[in-house]
């Protein structure tokens, strides 16, 4: 037999062992009397009524704790004589600070114990009303909505109670649900405990503002520089949820902002009203203050400065609050630069564009097509018309067009473009003859023309004139031109290789 086997076998002689022992203990009570037992059944009962294990002061024991008693009863004390703190001495020997630090540290439990009571009434009244956990999350308001509904979840609808704790949308998520809930009624035992439990935390969050009261009106006392920048109010709070200072210290500016935020649950609602990530710095007044798009902003800043606050402070440092004078006075100055209007932008002219040079015709030969290729007066006339004035038509076929100003204003003449002798093109002197010579020709040619013979340039030339006083006249084109020419000699400007020239007889003297 292996060593496994043994050990096996062992085991189970243990247990026939047991089961023997067992049945012994069975026929042990069997022969006892009926009657005995019944009556130690019901002293059993008795005393489970007595002690109640189940009962919320066995999960939740801080409300009776001799701590919480002291602490309360001394915060009571102080602020109905209203005593004033004393400043001899160190700080942290004076009692009243060791009260304060000591209050801090019981908002933390409070908090803590709340959270055990709303586990508490979750698991009980889970068997009434198992969908509420998911409609209402946050504890505090669980717990008084399980107070106002008990065991009759049509107290929902018009309940001026529950409008103070949820809003109406989840009160209405909350009644439509209860109509089609699953749970069963609760007897008269467990409703009692859960009831029991709910008034245990209302005592607990009176206690909490009790607290902070006392708190607030100490904080110049514990931290100045603290309460001058973010008050008195928020300063307690932000104490309070950080569990002290000395822990307030030890938190980044981060998640100081998310001090005090709460889950709100939006089912089937829109979210765009909501402000997630806020806690009790986001709703001080000096945040509040200034325009809602820069609120989550300023919240980082005091955050910020909160940080370095706390800190100066649980150092015992400027207890005259200079130090949160200075702070609170460069927070102001940011979030006035940050609201101030946009500087007016100068209008400044464009700076010349970068181009490159391109290339320019010029000189005589440009000038002298801009002549040749120039609008005339002519054209200027034609396009120039009167406004409001009916144009006559020049032509059928095309309507609308017209001559413009022509003709309408002055003579009706032209006048004619002003000839600048500087590009006026010079002539020379041979030239000059030969158009004189053209232009007596062509004067010639008035009375009867050149003919086609002599003349072989124009073929239009004819021997026939019309003159006004005789009518019709034949012309010697021969003659007419030897009469020129007598008379270019007689005046002596007959050129010397002229086509009439001859020879002039020159009268010498006798020798």
């Amino acid at each position: 037999m292996s060593l496994a086997d043994e050990l096996l076998a062992d085991l189970e002689d243990a247990g026939m062992d047991g089961e023997v022992a067992m049945e012994e203990e069975h026929q042990l009570e069997d022969d006892s009397d009926g009657i005995d037992d019944i009556d130690d059944i019901d002293d059993l009962d008795s005393g489970h009524k007595a002690t109640d294990s189940e009962s919320i002061h066995h999960v939740a024991r801080l409300n009776g704790s001799d701590q919480f008693k002291r602490v309360m009863g001394r915060i009571a004390e102080i602020l109905d004589k209203n005593e004033p703190v004393s400043s001899a001495g160190p700080v942290e020997s004076n009692p009243e600070y060791q009260l304060i630090v000591e209050s801090n540290n019981l908002t933390v439990e409070i908090d803590n114990e709340i959270n055990i009571i709303h586990k508490f009434c979750r698991d009980n009244y889970m068997k009434r009303f198992p969908e509420l956990e998911s409609l209402v999350p946050t504890p505090l308001e669980y717990i008084r909505t399980v107070k106002e509904l008990g065991n009759d979840l049509e107290r929902c609808k018009n309940n001026e109670v529950l409008q103070q704790v949820l809003s109406n949308a989840t009160i209405m998520v909350v009644s439509v649900t209860a109509s089609t809930t699953q749970g069963k009624q609760l007897d008269e035992y467990e409703e009692k405990r859960i009831l029991e439990a709910c008034h245990m935390s209302e005592d607990l969050i009176l206690a909490k503002m009790k607290i902070l009261e006392y708190v607030e009106a100490r904080m110049s006392f514990i931290a100045p520089n603290l309460t001058i920048i973010v008050g008195a109010s928020t300063a307690a709070k932000l104490m309070g949820a950080a569990g002290g200072l000395i822990a307030l210290t030890k938190m980044p500016a981060c998640n100081i902002m998310l001090l005090g935020s709460q889950k709100k649950t939006l089912t089937g609602f829109s979210s765009t009203a909501i402000n997630p990530h806020t806690g009790y710095i986001y709703y001080s007044d000096l945040v509040q203050n200034i325009p809602t798009d820069l609120r989550r902003k300023a919240a980082r800043l005091v955050s910020a400065k909160v940080t370095l606050a706390a800190r100066i402070d649980s150092f015992h440092e400027a207890p005259d609050g200079k130090s949160g004078f200075n702070l609170k006075e460069e927070i102001e100055r940011k979030l006035e630069k940050w609201q101030e209007p946009p500087p007016v932008k100068q209008i400044k002219a464009l700076p010349a564009p970068i181009d490159p040079g391109r290339k320019k015709r010029g000189g005589r030969r440009y000038r002298k097509m801009k002549e040749r290729l120039g609008m005339t007066e002519m054209r200027k006339q034609a396009n120039r018309m009167t406004f409001g004035e009916i144009e006559d038509e020049a032509y059928q076929q095309n309507l609308g067009f017209s001559l413009g100003q022509l003709g309408k204003k002055g003579t009706g003449r032209i006048r004619a473009a002003q000839v600048d002798n500087k590009t006026q093109v010079k002539v020379s002197k041979t030239l000059q003859q030969k158009i004189q010579k053209a232009n007596r020709a062509g004067a010639a040619s008035t009375w009867g023309g050149k003919t086609s013979i002599r003349d072989r340039g124009s073929g239009t030339a004819s021997s026939v004139a019309f003159t006004p006083l005789k009518g019709i006249e034949i012309v010697n084109p021969s003659a007419s031109e030897k009469r020129v020419d007598e008379e270019a000699l007689a005046d002596g400007k007959k050129s010397y290789f002229a086509s009439g020239a001859a020879f002039i007889k020159v009268e010498t003297p006798a020798t």
